[in-house]
This record gives structure tokens, sequence and C-alpha cells, in this order.
């Protein structure tokens, strides 16, 4: 056989050695070695490794007078996907994460446990050990924020399975597979394939970033726990997203600041892209300190002179720098000319500058998009809104790409006998919009983004008065996409998912009740209109 020869035939038995692994299996880190306890530190009265597998005991003569933990001492994880098996016989035990050490207690460890026990009850909650409680129960989606005493307030959002029906698909007193996914603050547990809870930990003052891995024996009755096949994979961190929504404003259906940004926050939370958002309610955040972590930074408020960021240009250069997106709804592309304005052609690459836009109530029409990320899965749309337009744009439209761009009525500005619709002002009518769309018949830009150098992005969208739009999937998909995009997401080619939005996910908390006049019946067929056409 010749050299090349050989050479051919041991790089062919290379290619089949390493057929079988794959990229995705270098990336995870394999805790145990199914023969010590290496890493490992525990009580070694009640640890041990039996058959390949990580053992816990107690006995009726060898009791717990408290909880006591195997801790892994490899290292502490953030963001990461734990994979592992687990058989127990008789008691209670957990995985421990972003966990730490209790003072004055050797193996004493507190934080985000996920549960489980020889049971029908506790297999696969969120469980805070010394630290909150049980923070989700089996088949729940949670929601952790604080009251004003800074006690913790736990929501349920929705049932996501039943919890007879999780519990029958765990073997007694065998393996079964237990998967933990950690993303920012968002938590996910699933045994044997099933998800169990999921939880979003919005208690700014309590929740935990990172921290020690560990293996729990309980107090009680003698018990036994196992593991095996350990592993864990590190996960990017989150892109993350301050959601500022401003205070009470137009009444009920309108203008609904804190049930829009939930919406769409909720939405972001749930769609799989690693996206973390956040809503912070009432206008400037008082502690401005979680904006130094944002990855993108929306607003959605009343404008004008009351806009919140007005008094705090200074602190959002000093954020912008760093490349950090914004993204600002309806009434919040709306700042006094001069410096707000300056800051926003720069930021976002257009503003409401009064006295040069408008605010007419009219419907868009919007059938066709640019080839641009923020468009991926949108499909034409028809909405009535408070479509401002003529807005006030970077000179020569430096870095701005339209998003969304139509002809507006000539009714929103003059009536069919040639009289002003509605007088001139700061924001209703003035010479200059008139040319641009009576006479030059331009279209307008109500949606549209800017790339600054950067590579901060910025995007500005005209709608969101009636907050019953963002019941139209479409319209709704578009911001989602947008606000990805600000905070540097990956978009998928159908755009960022979202459930379909139901009159009770619509009716939830808004700021107002609703008024005698509220049409429920009118708003519901509107959405059975924009379903259809989907």
């Amino acid at each position: 056989m010749t050299t090349i020869r050989i050479w051919q035939s041991l790089f062919a038995l290379t290619l089949l050695l390493n057929a079988g692994q794959s990229p995705a299996d270098e990336e995870w880190q394999t805790l145990f070695d199914g023969k010590t306890l290496e890493n490992w530190d525990g009580d070694p009265e009640r640890w041990s490794v039996e058959d390949g597998a990580i053992t816990g005991k107690t006995t009726a003569e060898n009791k717990l007078n408290s909880n006591s933990f195997l801790i892994y001492r490899g290292g502490e994880f953030d963001n990461f996907e734990l994979q592992l098996e687990y058989k127990i016989v008789n008691g209670n035990s957990g995985i421990q994460y972003r966990s730490f050490e209790l003072p004055k207690r050797k193996w004493g460890i507190g934080g985000y446990q996920a549960d489980f026990e020889a049971g029908n009850t506790y297999s696969g909650i969120l469980y805070g050990e010394q630290f909150r409680g049980i923070l989700a129960l089996r088949g729940e989606m949670t929601e952790l924020t604080a009251d004003k005493s800074g006690n913790m307030v736990k929501t349920l959002v929705e049932k996501i399975g039943d919890t007879n029906d999780i519990q029958a698909k765990i073997k007694k007193e065998d393996w079964n597979k237990y998967r933990i996914v950690a993303s920012g603050h968002r938590f996910q547990h699933f045994i044997n394939g099933t998800k169990t809870i999921e939880c979003v930990d919005n208690d700014l003052a309590n929740r935990r970033a990172a921290g020690l891995l560990a293996l729990q024996i309980h107090v009680g009755p003698p018990m036994t726990v196992q593991f095996r096949n350990i592993r864990i994979k590190k996960l990017p961190a989150p892109k993350k997203v301050a959601m500022i929504s401003g205070t009470p404003s137009h009444g009920y259906g309108a203008h609904e600041h804190r049930a829009g940004c939930m919406l769409l926050a909720d939405a972001l939370n749930s769609s799989d892209l690693g996206i973390e958002a956040t809503v912070y309610t009432n206008g400037w955040p008082k502690d401005d300190s979680v904006l130094d972590h944002a990855d993108s930074i929306v607003i959605y408020c009343d404008g004008g002179g009351r806009h919140p960021f007005n008094d705090h240009l200074d602190r959002l250069q000093q954020i912008q720098k760093r490349g950090v997106g914004m993204a600002c709804i309806h009434y919040g592309v709306e700042v006094p000319k001069g410096p707000s304005g300056n800051a926003f052609i720069k930021w976002t690459g257009g503003y409401f500058e009064p006295d040069w836009s408008v605010n007419p109530h009219w419907t868009g029409t919007f059938d066709g998009f640019p080839d641009h990320p923020i468009s991926r899965g949108v499909n034409p749309f028809t909405v009535n809104d408070e479509w401002y337009y003529h807005m006030r744009f970077a000179e020569g439209m430096d870095g701005v790409t339209p998003i969304l761009t139509e002809l507006p009525p000539s009714n929103t500005l003059v009536k069919a006998d040639g009289s002003l619709a509605r007088g001139d002002g700061p924001h209703s009518n003035n010479p200059h919009v008139r040319a641009a769309v009576l006479e030059r018949k331009e279209p307008q830009h109500v949606a549209w983004t800017r790339v600054r150098n950067d590579r901060g992005r910025g995007f500005g969208f005209t709608g969101g008065h009636y907050h019953w739009n963002w019941g139209n999937d479409n319209f709704r998909k578009l911001v989602l996409n947008a606000i990805a995009w600000t905070a540097h997401a990956d978009i998928p080619s159908t755009g960022v998912p979202s459930k379909a939005l139901t009159m009770d996910d619509l009716m939830a908390n808004q700021d107002y009740k609703p008024s005698d006049r509220f049409n429920r019946t009118r708003i519901q067929a509107m959405l059975d209109e924009w379903n259809a056409a989907n």
C-alpha cells in the first residue's frame, strides 16, 4: 500500500470514529464521572457512589436534624440546561441551582430547587429552599414580584398541565429523567420530557442570577436517593429588555401602557428566543440601575412635555453609548423640539415634532414590507388607530429604514368641502403636512428603524392608541419583532411567536374599569375578523 493510500485510510477511519460526535455533544460538561465524588462536597456518612450513581442515604439510626446537601465545587452556574437521571425510595429530595450556602450550617444550602419525592404531589415543582417557599406548583406558570413592603407576590399566569397527568408519567422507585432550564430569570422543569413548571422571577430584590448546584437528602423517614448521567450545558445570557410603561392616561381601552407592555413582555418571555423582558410601571424606574444591564429599552407612555425621558437625557446618552437599543411606541415617540428631539433623531431616527407632525385617527392598510428582520412572518393587515404621521426624521433619512408606509386619506387633514378637518395646531394640522400629503402625495412612514454608528438599534411605532389592536396578530408581531431586533436577538423566519390573544387577555391588567359604553361584542367581532384573516 502506498503512503498516500495509508493516509487516506487513516483519514477515513478518523471520520468514522468521529461520526457519532456532534458539535452539540461538545457543548455538554459531565459533572459526575460515575465512579467518584470528585468536585462534590457533602457529609461522607450520607453520600457515596453505588452502582455507578451518586447515592444519598438516611437510616432510622442515622437521622438528619436538617436537610443536608452534596454541593458541586467545580464552579457556579448562571444560564444553563441541566440533565440528569434520578431514582428515589421514600422521602423527598431535590436539585438545587443558583443557590447559596447557609451561614453556620455545614452542607446547608438555600436557593432555587427542582423538587421531587417518593410521593404524588411535589415532583417537578419549583421550591425556594430557605428562599421564599413554593414558587410554582406542578402544572403552573407563575410570575414572582414583590409588594411595597418587599413581600413576594406569586401570580398564576396560566395552567400548563394537570398535576395528576404529570404524576402518571413519573416512575416509582425507578429511574426518571429530570431537565432544568435556567435562562435569565425564567425557569423551566421537565420530568421524562413533560414540562412540570415555568416561572419568571421578577422579584428584583430577591431573585438570583447565578449560584451553586447541589443535591439534597431530606429530614424525615429513612430514604435513599440516587443520581446519574449528570451533565450541563451553558446557555448564552438572554437579551434583556426593559419595558417602561407610563402612568394611567386616557381611560379604558386606550393608552393602556401597563397592560400593553405586559402583553408584549409575556410574548417575548414565552418565545424561547432567549429574551427576558421586565416591565417597569408608572414611568422612569425609581432605581434606574436596572437599565445598566438592558440590551434594549422600550417606552410606551404619554409624551410631549410629560415624556419620562425629557429629564434623563444625559443618563440615557450614557446608556446608549453601550449600543443599547430603544423602541418607542405611540405617544412615546413625541418629545419637545430641541435637546429631546435631537436625542430621539440620534437614537431612533425620528420623532413626533409639534407643529410639524399630526395625530389623526384613520385606517391604515399595510400590504408591503421591506426585506428586514422586523418584517419576518408579518402578513398584510388593516387597522384603525391614531397613526401619527409626518414625523421629523434624520436629515436625508440617514440610517433610517421605513417599515410601515401608507398615504393617509385626505380627510385626516381637510373635509370634502376643502375646509380644514381640524384647525392648525401643535398636533392637529399645519401647512407643511398639507403640502406633503395633499399636494405632493407623499406616503408617510408610521414605523421605522435606525442603526446607529455604535451598532445601537432604534425603532419608532406610531400606532398603539387602542389597546384592542394588540389582538391583531400581525400588528403585534411587527412590534415584537422590532423589540427583539433592537435587543440584537435572532428573529426566526416566521417572526417572534406569540399566542393568539383572547378578550380576557386584552381586558387583563388595564388601569381602568370598563365604562357603560364599552361594547364587548363589537371588540370580539373585530378579533374574530382578524383571526379569520390569518
